[in-house]
C-alpha cells in the first residue's frame, strides 16, 4: 500500500530522488502507462457518445469554445494512437525481459501469449454480437451492404475489419471497435517472424523506422483518397506501434540519469498537451494535413513512457480511478459500446433532454468502466491464466510491467 507521503509526490518532485532504479528491477505496474491507457479509453468513449448525439442532431456543443469541444469529444482517434504506442512498448519490453532480445523471440511462445490475452474476450464478444444479430436487435444487425454476419466474422477473425469498413461501409458500433485490433494484431502476427529474421538490433530498428516514416503518408489525402482508410489503415496505425517498440528496445539496457528522465517527462508531456489540447492550432500549422499530428502525439507518449518506466513515479491518489480504467483498458475498449448504446437508447426514450447530456457522458463512462472491470475479473483474466497454464506459455506473470494481472 502506498504511503500518504509518497502517493502525493508530484512527477517532478520525484525526479529529485537520485536513487534511480535499474532497468533490470522487478517490474510492477507502471502508473504513467496506466494513466495513458486510462486517458485513451476516456477519449474513445467520449467520442463514441458524441457520435451518437450527433446522429440525432442534438446541438449540445453550441456556444462552447471549439478547442474545448475538440479536446473533450473528438480525440477518439488520438486515444487509439496512444493505445498503439503503449501496446508496442509493453509487448516489446515483455519479449526482451523474457527472451533477452527480440531476435531470440520464439514465435510459438509469443503467439500463445497473444492468444491467451486477446482471444477469449474477442471470441466471446463475437459470439454475443452474432446472437444479437440473429435476434434482430436494433443497432446490432450487420447489414447486407457490408457482406452480412459471415463476412464480418471472417474480417474479425482474420484481422481486416478495417479494410472491410473502408471498402464497403461502417459496421455496427460494437463491431467497429475491432478495426484497431485488426491493425494491432496484424503487426504482431509478423513481429516475431521479422524479429527472428533480423536478429541484429540495428536491422530491426531500421525496419521500425521505416514504419514510422511511412505512417504520416498513409494518413494524408494525396497518398490515400479513402477517408475511412486514412484513419483505419494498417500503416496509419503501425507507426505508433513501431514507436512503442523502438522505445522499449532503446531503453531496455539503459539506466537514464535524473536530468534525462526529467527532460523526457517534460518534453513528452508538452507534446501530449499540445496534441490533445491545441489540435486546432496543429491543423492550422498543417500538421494534420501532413499526418504528423499523430506522429507528434506518439512521440510524446513514448517519451512519457520512458520517463515513467525509469523513474518509478507513483501517481497521486486522486488519479486512482484513471489508473483503474487504464488497467482494464482492453476489456473496457471491447465492451464499452454496450454501455454507450444502452444508455443512449434510454436517453432518446427520455426525449433527448439537453440537460441530460452531461449525465449521459458521466454515466456512460462509469458504466463502461464497471462493465470492463467485471469482465476482466470474472472472465478475461481467469481465461488468460488458464490458457497460459494449459499451453505452458507462462503461469505467473501476465503481460508487461505487471506482476499478476494484465
Amino acid at each position: 500500500m502506498r504511503s500518504p507521503v509518497s502517493s502525493t509526490r508530484t512527477y517532478f518532485d520525484h525526479m529529485n530522488d537520485t536513487r534511480l532504479p535499474s532497468p533490470q528491477r522487478d517490474w510492477g505496474r507502471i502508473d504513467g502507462i496506466d494513466l495513458l491507457r486510462g486517458l485513451s479509453i476516456i477519449f474513445v468513449l467520449l467520442n463514441h457518445v458524441n457520435m451518437r448525439l450527433l446522429s440525432v442532431k442534438l446541438p449540445y456543443t453550441r456556444g462552447l469554445p471549439a478547442q474545448l469541444v475538440y479536446s473533450l469529444v473528438w480525440n477518439g482517434q488520438f486515444g487509439v494512437q496512444l493505445f498503439f504506442v503503449v501496446s508496442g512498448f509493453l509487448i516489446t519490453s515483455t519479449s526482451i525481459r523474457r527472451w533477452g532480445t527480440p531476435g531470440r523471440l520464439p514465435p510459438s511462445a509469443f503467439y500463445k501469449l497473444r492468444f491467451a490475452r486477446i482471444a477469449p474476450l474477442m471470441l466471446a464478444l463475437l459470439a454475443i454480437l452474432s446472437g444479437l444479430h440473429f435476434l434482430g436487435v436494433h443497432g446490432y444487425v450487420v447489414q447486407p451492404k457490408t457482406g452480412g454476419l459471415g463476412r464480418a466474422l471472417l474480417a474479425a477473425l482474420t484481422f481486416h475489419i478495417n479494410y472491410l469498413e473502408a471498402s464497403r461501409d461502417y459496421l455496427p458500433g460494437n463491431w467497429d471497435v475491432l478495426w484497431s485490433l485488426s491493425v494491432e494484431e496484424m503487426f504482431y502476427l509478423f513481429f516475431p517472424l521479422v524479429a527472428r529474421a533480423l536478429p541484429k538490433k540495428r536491422f530491426l530498428v531500421a525496419l521500425l523506422l521505416c514504419f514510422i516514416v511511412a505512417g504520416p503518408f498513409a494518413r494524408i489525402k494525396p497518398f490515400n483518397m479513402n477517408p475511412v482508410w486514412r484513419e483505419y489503415s494498417y500503416l496509419g496505425g503501425m507507426d505508433a506501434i513501431a514507436i512503442g517498440c523502438l522505445t522499449a528496445i532503446l531503453t531496455a539496457d539503459r539506466t537514464l540519469g535524473r536530468s534525462t528522465i526529467l527532460a523526457l517527462g517534460f518534453i513528452g508531456s508538452a507534446l501530449l498537451v499540445f496534441s490533445l489540447c491545441f489540435s486546432i492550432t496543429a491543423y492550422k500549422w498543417s500538421l494534420g494535413k501532413t499526418g504528423l499530428n499523430m506522429t507528434i502525439l506518439a512521440v510524446g507518449a513514448a517519451l512519457v513512457i520512458s520517463a515513467a518506466t525509469q523513474s518509478k513515479w507513483q501517481a497521486p491518489r486522486f488519479l486512482t480511478p484513471l489508473r483503474i480504467l487504464g488497467q482494464r483498458s482492453y476489456e473496457i475498449y471491447l465492451t464499452h459500446m454496450f454501455a454507450v448504446m444502452g444508455l443512449f437508447a434510454l436517453f432518446v426514450r427520455l426525449g433527448k433532454p439537453m440537460r441530460g447530456v452531461p449525465v449521459l457522458f458521466t454515466t456512460a463512462l462509469f458504466a463502461a468502466g464497471l462493465l470492463g472491470w467485471i469482465v476482466a475479473v470474472l472472465f478475461a483474466e481467469p481465461m488468460n491464466l488458464w490458457l497460459r497454464k494449459r499451453t505452458g506459455a507462462g503461469e505467473v506473470v501476465l503481460g508487461s510491467a505487471q506482476p499478476q494481472v494484465d
